[in-house]
């Protein structure tokens, strides 16, 4: 499939593949048919044996400014109810590779939510992350106030939710939001590079870690604990898990099958 809004490439490097937003002039402001296209390159990538591992990025400018105004500004409750924009981000979210978002420049709005949407996030010292919607007489409505509580704490969210002040790299990785700060001629090289690490892993066990650490998100935790349990005990059903065991007795390296 040919894209209008997203450049990909699926084997940037070995198992890892990248997509990144392609509207430069708009600053990447997410739109309806741009985050489609999102979603249908992950069901992609998660369907080819070949990809392990995803990055989503921008350019130096911009990760994401903000969901695109225009395409919203005039329509109704019932209008965006139809539409349920946010069944693409459900979907994404069901991606079950490791997605790492490399960010530069703005990650604002909709932007921000798509970096929480990723398992991990690495930063050029330019970035800055915030959630303005309030400035424009709305709030945030793709995870924000959710997802953001739980990475940064109530008080930092609702300072960031109720001023639209944005944060620096640096501040949000304090606040326990991103993973890595790096100069910003590094950010996709380095994003890249945790995306190769992973990929040299068990794809079916870096699979089931994902699920489970995801799951503490989204469940108390006992339940939380037995849902562990059950994928830790799955994977001795698989030959990963054989290799991985064997390759550290025997001192060598293992060759994952994801099998």
């Amino acid at each position: 499939m040919s894209y209008e809004f997203i450049l990909v490439n699926p084997q940037i490097v070995p198992f890892v593949a990248t997509i990144q937003l392609n509207r430069p002039k708009e600053l990447n402001a997410l739109n309806l048919q741009l985050m489609g296209e999102i979603r249908h390159a992950l069901e992609t990538f998660d369907a080819d044996d070949s990809v392990r591992a995803i990055v989503i990025h921008g350019n130096e400018r911009a990760f994401a400014a903000g969901a695109d105004i225009k395409q919203m500004a005039g329509r109704t409750a019932v209008d965006m109810l139809q539409i349920d924009q946010f069944s693409t981000w459900d979907s994404i979210r069901r991606t079950k590779k490791p997605i790492i978002a490399a960010v530069s420049g703005f990650a604002l709005g909709g932007g921000c939510e798509l970096t929480m949407l990723c398992d991990m996030i690495v930063a050029s010292e330019t970035a800055q992350f915030g959630q303005p919607e309030i400035n424009i007489g709305v709030m945030p409505g793709a995870g924000g106030t959710q997802r953001l509580t739980r990475a940064v704490g109530k008080a930092r969210a609702m300072e960031m939710v109720l001023t639209g002040n944005f944060i620096s790299a640096q501040e949000a990785k304090e606040a326990g939001l991103i993973n890595k700060v790096v100069p910003v001629e590094l950010y996709l090289d380095e994003a890249v590079k945790m995306a190769q690490k992973i990929a040299e892993k068990s794809p079916i066990a870096v699979q089931l870690a994902k699920e489970s650490v995801l799951k503490a998100f989204d469940t108390g935790l006992q339940e939380g604990l037995y849902f562990e349990r059950k994928n830790f005990y799955m994977l001795f059903a698989t030959e990963d898990q054989k290799e991985g065991m064997n390759a550290f007795i025997e001192k060598r390296k293992p060759e994952f099958k994801n099998r």
